[in-house]
């Protein structure tokens, strides 16, 4: 039997980033993309799960990057819309000292600031099991908001769980302009991911397990509190389940948090038990973190079984 996939909406930029030191003293740089819902959707379909990524590119190299790459990792891009009128956005990473990376995001402008309603594919949105959005989309302007409204009203209207990961990037806005935002999201999905200073930031207070409460009595059902090296707090259907962290080498935090997200979705979708999700959602962001890049250390499922330490 078929296990009907996950549909992830948002943006994804090319991205070049240097080995070490300075972009303006490189020669060479790595080629790549980025991007939170892309990131997850190459996490699923690495599990062996269908995945789609839906969003805007431009017209240009940049934006032919993007699709190949996603298509590469089995990701369906079919649902893509490519932008006549706009570029592809691009992040530039590079490290003033080798633990001081910087990256620097152009996407004013971009194709996929221009995410609107009308990209909306109503039938591959009826089709997924999970669609997944993130807290950065409504960030980059009126009309991604509004796509992403427009997306979870899809996905109600046809049963299809909404998996939501508030993904609050400063620099993309303020907490005051964007706390009315992600409160109204987390209380339309079903499935909430938030990192502890995330929900702090909502205006949750108290233990990690209080915050889980706190957002839980928003709506959804199932909410996952990450904390970082020290495991995650999740409560899933009124029970609660301690996620543990596994000990890697932290070699780049970049994607953990989306390799963690991928791995609970995937077994979500399998109709895995919460014991299995949680732990599964802690290898992949372990075995993520072991990695330099956003989505080239996600693991498969044979690379799952060898992370055999117990957790701590």
């Amino acid at each position: 039997m078929t296990v009907p996939g996950l549909l992830t909406f948002g943006e994804t930029l090319a991205a070049f980033s240097t080995s070490e030191g300075r972009l303006r003293h490189a020669t060479t740089a790595v080629v790549g993309i980025t991007g939170s819902e892309s990131t997850v959707a190459i996490g699923v379909a690495r599990l062996g799960i269908e995945s789609a990524w839906a969003g805007r590119v431009g017209a240009d190299e940049p934006g032919a990057l993007v699709l190949s790459r996603l298509r590469a990792e089995g990701v369906d891009t079919s649902a893509a819309v490519t932008d006549q009128e706009a570029p592809t956005g691009l992040a530039l990473k590079d490290f003033r000292t080798p633990d001081s990376p910087r990256v620097a995001f152009y996407r004013h402008g971009s194709a996929g600031s221009r995410l609107c309603p009308e990209d909306i594919c109503e039938d591959r949105v009826a089709e997924a099991g999970v669609l997944h959005l993130s807290g950065i989309t409504p960030a980059l302007s009126d009309t991604a908001a509004k796509a992403v409204l427009a997306a979870i009203e899809v996905a109600h209207a046809e049963g299809v769980p909404v998996s939501f990961d508030l993904n609050y990037r400063h620099a993309l806005w303020p907490p005051e302009e964007a706390r009315p935002v992600l409160l109204d999201l987390v209380t339309r999905a079903d499935i909430v991911f938030a990192g502890d200073d995330e929900a702090r930031m909502l205006g949750f207070d108290g233990t990690a397990e209080e915050l889980a409460s706190g957002l839980s009595e928003l709506g959804p059902e199932e909410v996952v509190v990450r904390l970082g090296p020290r495991g995650a707090v999740a409560e899933l259907h009124g029970s609660r389940y301690d996620v543990p962290s596994y000990p890697v080498r932290a070699v780049d935090a970049d994607g953990a948090d989306d390799a963690f997200v991928a791995g609970y979705l995937a077994d979500f979708l399998t109709g895995a038990p919460p014991e299995r999700r949680v732990r599964t959602a802690a290898a992949c962001r372990a075995l993520a973190l072991s990695v330099e890049g956003d989505w080239q250390g996600l693991p498969d499922r044979e690379e799952l079984t060898q992370l055999s330490r117990p957790p701590r």
